[in-house]
């Protein structure tokens, strides 16, 4: 029988290590001989995201049970204090670089978005974690709570997080996503929370495409109308200009505004874009996928340990959901190399039933198909 290692040290090795060491070289330096490794902090925490440990303790003690494994794991001892020590002390923007390394090796090995258009396509959203008053009064949101905000760019091209920061909850949305860089070319969808009209006139300045609904308050001239099929849903398809005074002086482009009734619920949408050649159904489409976005925090927050902090720092905050966010990339390797179907859900209840179990890891995601057995033996001879 062949020998293998554990199920969690075969998906560690999916990481780029030597990225990984160089990267704990630039941030970390020379540390004391005794201090815990930024490698076995990794481990540990990916292992409490993994087998859904709920605190501190929960991971040192599950880590120590298995401390015949530590070696093919690569992690020295990790204790409670020297764990909760690193994650307060060891910066967190460490795991943004190793989160960016991540993405760069995923991009283009998932399935592409269901459009024709070649440009990427994004959806971008925040999405707010409450936490205690009590532990976290620097993180205060409306003087009854207190909360962080994950802002997240999702890549449909597998489905994989693709920008990522993490803010107290007052912070806004536009702040983080003036900071995202989207490549020329791509297409980004919003919802109003980044109805920034000089934002929106940067990405077209930028060759940079968005869709978003437009501000029910908003003033506005038609410029131009166009023609529409009234049996597709669409109601009216316009080219408006701002007629603020505020904006009138932003010297805004024009864009386009198509209004679209949904045929199921009879609601009627009226969404904004700066990309005149689209059918219009095509952009009601394109603002139909952000919901992906929603799905994908909805998933992180049930199968991984974000919603709950094992730190009360904000170093610490932000290490346990960038740690959270790279271990999403590390599954989303996997699954694109070894062109595993089964979905994420599925692939993360099998990894923590088997974390520590010694066997081969694309056996147990990709068991091999059932053999009929016809044996001779089985038949009854009357």
């Amino acid at each position: 029988m062949s020998h293998h290692n554990t199920i969690l040290s075969q998906l560690l090795k999916l990481l780029p290590r030597h990225e990984f060491y160089w990267l704990s070289k630039q941030y970390d330096g020379k540390r004391r001989s005794d201090a815990l490794p930024r490698w076995s902090q990794f481990v540990a925490l990916t292992m409490g995201h993994l087998g859904g440990r709920k605190s501190l303790r929960d991971i040192t003690t599950s880590l120590d049970s298995q401390s015949a494994r530590h070696y093919h794991l690569g992690c020295k001892k990790v204790s409670k204090s020297a764990l909760g020590r690193a994650n307060e002390k060891l910066d967190y923007q460490f795991y943004c670089d190793l989160f960016s390394c991540l993405y760069d090796r995923c991009n283009g090995k998932g399935d592409k978005h269901p459009f024709r258009f070649k440009g990427k396509l994004f959806s971008i959203d925040g999405s707010l974690f409450n936490v205690a008053m009590e532990i976290f009064p620097w993180a205060n949101y409306n003087n009854k709570k207190a909360a962080f905000k994950l802002h997240l760019g999702l890549d449909h091209d597998g489905l994989i997080p693709a920008f990522a920061s993490v803010t107290i909850g007052k912070k806004s949305e536009m702040s983080q996503a003036r900071l995202f860089d989207f490549p020329k070319g791509s297409v980004v969808v919003f919802d109003k929370g980044y109805n920034d009209h000089t934002w929106h006139n940067s990405l077209s300045d930028k060759g940079i495409f968005f869709v978003t609904r437009i501000r029910n308050n908003a003033l506005y001239d038609v410029i131009k109308r166009h023609a529409v099929r009234k049996d597709s849903g669409i109601i009216s398809d316009e080219t408006i200009r701002y007629s603020s005074k505020m904006n009138i002086k932003r010297g805004l482009k024009p864009i386009r505004k198509v209004v679209y009734r949904d045929a199921e619920t009879g609601r009627e949408f009226t969404f904004i874009t700066n990309h005149f050649r689209w059918s219009a159904n095509t952009i009601a489409a394109i603002y139909k996928q952000r919901w992906q976005v929603e799905l994908f925090f909805k998933w992180i927050k049930q199968n991984l340990k974000i919603k709950s902090f094992i730190g009360t720092s904000m170093n610490a905050v932000i290490t346990q959901i960038m740690v959270a966010l790279c271990t999403c990339l590390i599954l989303a390797w996997m699954k694109f190399i070894f062109s595993i179907k089964q979905s994420p859900m599925q692939i993360l209840r099998l990894l923590q039933l088997n974390l520590f179990v010694s066997r081969e890891l694309l056996e147990l995601l990709k068991p091999p198909e059932p053999r009929s057995i016809n044996s001779p033996q089985l038949n009854l001879a009357l």
